[in-house]
């Protein structure tokens, strides 16, 4: 991931910027996709996401010290990694999510092939900021790669539930 905004910076006041508004997109994904174990958070940050769901998780993030604030609270599958690049065999997880994390990586097609190649059976929901310059892009590739995709408007992001 290739951050504009130096998460290294804020990590350790992320969760009082921003739960609050990540929890609000977390319910609107889990009223739209079933939550299955084991579930994948790519982009996961200090685990807000990952804590949300009571169900087996891992989280990837590639930035060192929004991943160990995490572990301080006890996610303890938070794993360094990059998106694009995911430690994991195929076809490991049931439910993948992503929330406003893709606009960060630096190539959003491989990183969109790497979810798929995790994924058993397609129900994934990836939340991406309105606001960012990569949105038409973002919305070419995921309609490329999935035909069952449906767009869910929220105040800042909008949210593609794959099924």
């Amino acid at each position: 991931m290739k951050n504009r905004i130096n998460y290294s910076l804020i990590a350790e006041s992320y969760d009082k910027l921003h739960k609050e508004e990540q929890i609000k997109k977390l319910k609107l994904i889990e009223k739209n996709i079933k939550i299955i174990e084991p579930l994948l958070d790519v982009g996961c940050g200090t685990g807000i996401s990952t804590s949300y769901f009571k169900v087996k998780y891992f989280g990837i993030d590639n930035n060192k010290e929004m991943i160990e604030i995490g572990k301080k609270k006890g996610y303890k599958n938070l794993i360094f990694s990059d998106a694009e690049d995911l430690p994991f065999k195929n076809k490991s997880f049931n439910t993948i999510i992503s929330v406003t994390s893709f606009h960060n990586f630096n190539n959003m097609e491989k990183a969109l092939k790497e979810i798929i190649r995790v994924s058993r059976n397609k129900n994934i929901a990836i939340s991406f900021l309105k606001k960012s310059s990569k949105l038409n892009e973002f919305k070419l590739l995921i309609r490329k790669y999935f035909e069952r995709l449906r767009e869910i408007e929220e105040d800042k992001d909008i949210i593609f539930v794959i099924r």
